[in-house]
């Protein structure tokens, strides 16, 4: 850890979608995303010139787009813990949440992770949380362990509707690699969806680390100058696709009547 700037980091890598049935599509697209520590946030907006927090810039986090739906949503960590306390999860440490910044104003996160933990420093819970292209968002809380090979396995039933052309019975399987804060390292998140017949859908998050400097951010944007654009795009090309396909679209049910799912007491399995 010597020499590092911030616990909050950039992460450079790959999205992939592959469906498996009733149809086969595959996607994929080079992407980066921002690890923020929520205590950080205003000393990243003061210290770099290419990232603000809840206001415009280059790159930016905006605390509406997470969280409690609203403009005047509660401070995001005190948010997460009540939700964990509400679960019976020790909280206290560090919330470290892994998304797509905003990049000229802009941004889609189909997916956030929330990496939540205690006060010694170890990883007691995970919130995955979903968006949909319907302006719908939805969270799933569940408790993490880390596995001899360091890796988080869990498990959780389907509760909010994503995607217009996947049934509402499934199942979700993770496998995610947490961050360390080492430069250079490895994060990723791997998702596994099932129905009762077997698998539906493999998607994967896999990135690796770089330090969180001006010219990263700026290197980074260079790259993806349209990085939120393309993910869109890629959610609409991949139903466009599926629906020529000849897949029919499901209704669209209402949203939970709760905001966050917790999840016990449901094993992950070891095989993923």
């Amino acid at each position: 850890m010597e020499g590092r700037r911030f616990a909050s980091g950039l992460y450079v890598g790959t999205v992939m979608h592959h469906r498996v049935k009733p149809v086969r599509h595959r996607l994929s697209y080079r992407v980066f995303s921002l690890l923020a520590d929520l205590d950080e946030l205003p000393r990243l907006d003061r210290e770099l010139r290419l990232f603000a927090h809840n206001r415009f810039g280059l790159t930016s986090f905006h605390d509406r787009d997470f969280g409690p739906l609203g403009e005047n949503a509660i401070a995001l960590k005190s948010w997460a813990e009540a939700q964990l306390a509400a679960a019976g999860i020790e909280a206290g440490g560090p919330v470290r949440l892994l998304c797509f910044p905003r990049v000229l104003g802009f941004v889609f996160n189909p997916l956030c992770v929330w990496f939540c933990h205690r006060p010694d420093g170890t990883l007691a819970a995970i919130i995955h949380e979903v968006s949909n292209t319907f302006g719908q968002r939805h969270a799933y809380l569940i408790p993490a362990e880390r596995g001899a090979d360091g890796l988080v396995r869990q498990r959780c039933d389907k509760r909010f509707y994503v995607s217009p052309f996947m049934d509402m019975e499934t199942a979700y399987h993770f496998r995610i690699r947490p961050p360390s804060g080492e430069q250079g390292e490895p994060l990723s998140v791997s998702i596994r969806q099932t129905d009762a017949a077997g698998p539906v859908l493999h998607a994967s998050l896999a990135l690796r680390r770089v330090e969180l400097t001006d010219g990263a951010i700026l290197r980074a944007w260079a790259r993806h100058p349209l990085m939120t654009a393309k993910v869109v795009a890629g959610i609409h090309w991949e139903a466009l696709h599926l629906w020529r396909k000849g897949l029919a679209i499901r209704p669209r049910p209402p949203a939970p009547a709760h905001p966050v799912t917790v999840v016990v007491g449901t094993p992950a399995s070891t095989r993923f």
